[in-house]
């Protein structure tokens, strides 16, 4: 599967059949402020299709009817009414609409100097979570801004909504001291031969029952997050430092370049020199 990636190339491709509606930073000093780059309620057909090889912002995404495509995590998944996403910055990401079906959506794009785009706890999300309050908030400040009085109190008041609903979808486990414990302790030491014992003890709580709390959270085992994380901080490495692929291996825990190689590309769908090329095109 991983292989097939390798034709993708950067894409934007709207089509006359879509329509969408997308305050962007240049419309609202309010989105800057929260290192918002632009928000936006869609409704797409064929052939409306978007890649982004070299993905500069971390990117939400919900949708709300119909029916889509997406890549992500490296791997393609159908997009259904009630489900979420979370594409951190520096991946290969990709969605598109399908024949014969229309797809409703909302998304926010965050610039390259939002907290959410640095690397941190954050790994690719996808699960069932209710866009809807986003859509409303999000046509609410396209409302005050293109038809409204484009009031500044008003503008804030609608991207605060938008930012508090996003932090209950991706910041779920920030609510557990336990996991917040564990994963502070990991983030600074990605280079270390963590096991989930380690991490149990950091947590106060067995093995299983760690697991049991990752999974509730993250939808991965702890050791399944870890190695998110540490791919995460790679391409995070690769796209913007010119340290060689064995350095970075070692940086995020492998001493085989070969092994890193080939979990960077299971997980990313592309080698980590063909991801280097592509970043800095």
């Amino acid at each position: 599967m991983a292989s097939e990636h390798d034709y993708l190339s950067e894409t934007h491709i709207i089509g006359e059949d879509t329509h969408q509606w997308i305050v962007r930073v240049d419309d609202c000093p309010a989105l800057e402020q929260r290192h918002i780059s632009h928000v936006g309620v869609g409704d797409a057909a064929v052939p409306y299709r978007i890649v982004r090889t070299r993905l500069s912002g971390s990117y939400i995404h919900g949708s709300l009817g119909g029916e889509g495509r997406m890549l992500l995590d490296g791997r393609w998944r159908t997009m259904r009414r009630n489900m979420m996403s979370f594409a951190p910055a520096h991946g290969l990401h990709a969605f598109h609409a399908v024949p014969e079906s229309r797809w409703q959506y909302c998304w926010l794009r965050y610039l390259p100097s939002a907290p959410r785009s640095v690397v941190g706890t954050i790994a690719p999300i996808m699960q069932h979570f209710d866009p809807e309050p986003m859509k409303h908030a999000i046509l609410g400040l396209y409302s005050e801004v293109f038809h409204g009085q484009g009031d500044t109190a008003s503008c804030v008041m609608w991207v605060d909504t938008i930012e508090r609903y996003i932090s209950r979808f991706a910041d779920p486990w920030r609510r557990d001291p336990r996991i917040v414990a564990v994963f502070d302790a990991v983030m600074p030491t990605l280079e270390k031969h963590w096991t989930i014992e380690e991490m149990a003890d950091i947590a106060h709580v067995s093995t299983e029952h760690l697991r049991r709390i990752s999974l509730k959270v993250f939808g991965r085992s702890p050791m399944q997050q870890l190695t998110q994380l540490r791919m995460q901080h790679a391409a995070h490495l690769l796209a913007t430092t010119d340290e060689p692929v064995e350095e970075i291996a070692v940086r995020v825990g492998y001493q085989s370049p070969f092994a890193f190689s080939k979990t960077f590309k299971r997980m990313k769908g592309v080698s980590p020199s063909h991801f280097r090329h592509h970043s800095r095109e």
